[in-house]
């Protein structure tokens, strides 16, 4: 998946995704990049960039990246389990996110993502396990 219009596409199917102003870059079963801008309604204090809305990035593409390497008869998935690690406060610019599966197995995916600023700086790190979904028999 590598057009434009089809990375516009399946971010789109995240309504969340959309209102938080995520782009997604790139999206493949080894790698989901996104960018969100800096802007005043996702801060706290001071201007930084809210965690929970860095979290909600870091989310959104490691929900991309499980269902992009979704099992055979798997339907979904669900974040079971995420931790982050705050390492830089975001004052401006944007933040680029670099998600990768570590694990693939048949019941669930362990992912990470590195959240980057502008200068490349690492200013989090977010580990989920996503939960495949498979149809009642």
């Amino acid at each position: 998946m590598n057009e434009t219009a089809d990375l516009a596409a399946l971010r789109d199917l995240l309504p969340f995704a959309a209102l938080i102003g995520v782009e997604l870059l790139q999206a493949d079963a080894e790698l989901v990049r996104a960018r969100m801008e800096w802007a005043p309604e996702r801060c706290t204090a001071g201007g930084v960039i809210h965690g929970g809305a860095l979290m909600a990035l870091a989310d959104t593409c490691g929900g991309v990246c499980a269902f992009l390497n979704l099992p055979d008869g798997a339907q979904g998935t669900s974040t079971i389990e995420s931790k982050t690690n705050f390492l830089r406060a975001v004052r401006e610019g944007a933040i680029t996110t670099s998600t990768r599966p570590l694990h693939k197995g048949r019941t669930i995916v362990v992912i990470e993502s590195a959240l980057e600023t502008d200068d490349g700086s690492l200013a989090a790190k977010v580990t989920q396990t996503q939960a495949f979904h498979y149809p009642r028999s």
